[in-house]
């Protein structure tokens, strides 16, 4: 039993703050909770935010043609109709962190002026990198980039396909959509949530980085409305990334093998993976979620390097800084969202994007905020901001640019243009050196991150609907990662030909009402830094 415990702590901490820092409130959200059979919900987090789900699974499976219809309805509104909220949201956010970051309050230590960090800052590092990336660089790692060069979908401000101007926006837009700006969102959540449970002892849940601004309220349903908010967010962010992996690792096998890469094959992966999801949560921490994040990473780190060795190596290298200064150069143009020319691929493409990110920011957020404690803040902005977009210019730039230098140089099926999104890394590997081989370890990549995700997001969840406790019994857990994989099978039989269309409407159905939370949340950590006890007091020094 201690062991099960030891293993939650790392997840979801103690709800302490240094009796001079801490709030002055009584929180009552473990109050609410209703304990039987050894369970133990959140009364009304948990069961609304269930019934709601459990809505959604059963109406969607039982009225296929009406789902289908619903999701791109729910996707073509929101896209054209609320653009504008998701550019604004993303740039207030990140012109946030950039003020927090450089004003005085960057000198605030989280936890504390006497904390110390609990990992070692190349375990912090390594976290950061592995909380907020996995299956979605591996699926557009080496697609996206030449998408855009190829014109599958459209073009970056309508570059003409082929052409260099073509291949310099390929980058620059894949960098800003994997960069600086979405993990700002990231950073914001993660740095509320981190600051009011470690610096002002509230609970670690969504609703406490709003008690500056609901005082006592968000302990009522204001804050059950945010809590909710987050919970839908989170689960169909994760049940996108659930079924874009579906789909990859179906057609990886089926370019193996020769199996159907139908919609059967990647229900019965998503089944098999929310099966080893349920497995590790029962395990705990240190023999679960821990053990398959170190492996991700390293497997991540053998097959990037195996592209960069065996791809175009001196053009990859040299790809680097080339593709962040054209970044730097397209930025703005790609941020702004009035008079554009390129309408289809900016919604197809940059809005899905924007709502995904949003989608996952409680998930993500919340294990940034655990690891967290005992940094500044503006230690904490750098390493959350900085240092994945260094990756994600390596990681897109290798695939990529391997990619779009077989399609220049006629070699293999990708210069025939794609036919199929989820196959295009597999048709780039099979030109390589050992391609089966690297192909089985791409899958085994896949899945693994399945996993990952599906059971840290499953602890995330299931701490928001047990109002921020630690403890919470693993039945609640297995509740949660077996809904996210219903919720990915739903999007995916719900979708139909148009599956990838659905996944996307789920993300950004959800992320739509989340990117006001964003906003709000930007206030409402202002308004906590601005009477932080610790400032003041060195100020008064």
């Amino acid at each position: 039993m201690s062991e099960e415990r030891k293993d939650d702590e790392f997840d979801l901490p103690e709800h302490h703050a240094p009796e001079d820092l801490a709030y002055d409130t009584d929180f009552t959200t473990g109050q609410d909770n209703i304990q039987f059979w050894g369970l133990d919900l959140h009364n009304p987090v948990f069961f609304v935010g269930a019934f709601l789900i459990a809505a959604f699974v059963v109406s969607s499976l039982s009225f296929p043609d009406v789902a289908r219809e619903v999701f791109l309805a729910a996707k073509n509104g929101t896209i054209q109709n609320f653009d504008w909220l998701f550019v604004i949201t993303t740039n207030i956010v990140f012109l946030f962190c950039v003020g927090i970051g450089v004003s005085k309050f960057g000198k605030i230590r989280i936890g504390g002026p006497d904390a110390k960090p609990e990992f070692s800052t190349i375990s912090w590092i390594a976290m950061l990198f592995s909380a907020g990336v996995g299956i979605g660089m591996v699926f557009y790692g080496a697609a996206e980039p030449m998408a855009y060069y190829t014109g599958w979908s459209g073009t970056p401000l309508n570059a003409p396909p082929l052409t260099p101007e073509a291949e310099r926006l390929a980058f620059s837009a894949t960098i800003f959509h994997w960069g600086i700006t979405p993990w700002a969102i990231y950073a914001v959540i993660g740095l509320a949530l981190a600051y009011f449970t470690f610096n002002r002892g509230l609970p670690l849940t969504i609703r406490s980085t709003f008690y500056p601004l609901f005082g006592e309220r968000v302990w009522g349903w204001p804050g059950h409305v945010v809590d909710l908010l987050a919970v839908v967010a989170t689960l169909f962010g994760l049940a996108t990334s659930l079924g874009l992996g579906a789909k990859q690792a179906a057609s990886g096998l089926h370019f193996l093998f020769g199996t159907d890469p139908g919609l059967n094959t990647q229900v019965i992966l998503i089944v098999g993976i929310t099966s080893l999801a349920i497995f590790s949560v029962v395990r705990g921490l240190d023999g679960g979620v821990k053990l398959l994040s170190n492996i991700n990473i390293a497997l991540a780190i053998v097959v990037l390097l195996f592209v960069i060795l065996a791809g175009p190596t001196m053009l990859i290298l040299k790809s680097f800084g080339t593709n962040f200064l054209g970044y730097l150069e397209d930025v703005t143009r790609l941020s702004n969202w009035i008079g554009r020319d390129d309408k289809d691929w900016f919604h197809g493409w940059t809005i899905f994007y924007w709502a995904w990110w949003i989608s996952w920011s409680p998930f993500v957020g919340m294990f940034i905020a655990r690891v967290s404690k005992g940094r500044t803040i503006r230690q904490f902005l750098l390493a959350v901001i900085a240092l994945p977009t260094v990756v994600s210019v390596i990681w897109f730039s290798s695939f990529g640019v391997t990619a779009i230098d077989q399609v220049q140089n006629g070699v293999g099926t990708l210069p025939n243009g794609i036919n199929d999104v989820s196959l295009v890394l597999f048709q780039m590997l099979e030109q390589m050196p050992i391609a089966q081989i690297s192909t089985v370890v791409a899958i085994v990549l896949l899945i693994i991150f399945f996993v990952t995700s599906s059971d840290s997001g499953s602890l995330v969840i299931d701490s928001i609907t047990a109002g921020g406790k630690l403890h919470a019994p693993v039945p609640q857990r297995i509740f949660w990662a077996t809904m996210e994989g219903l919720v990915a099978i739903v999007l995916l039989v719900g979708g139909g030909a148009t599956a990838l269309s659905s996944l996307q409407a789920g993300a950004i159905a959800v992320g739509l009402p989340f990117s006001l939370v964003l906003i709000v949340c930007c206030v409402s950590l202002l308004r906590g830094l601005m009477t932080e006890p610790e400032l003041e007091s060195s100020e008064e020094g």
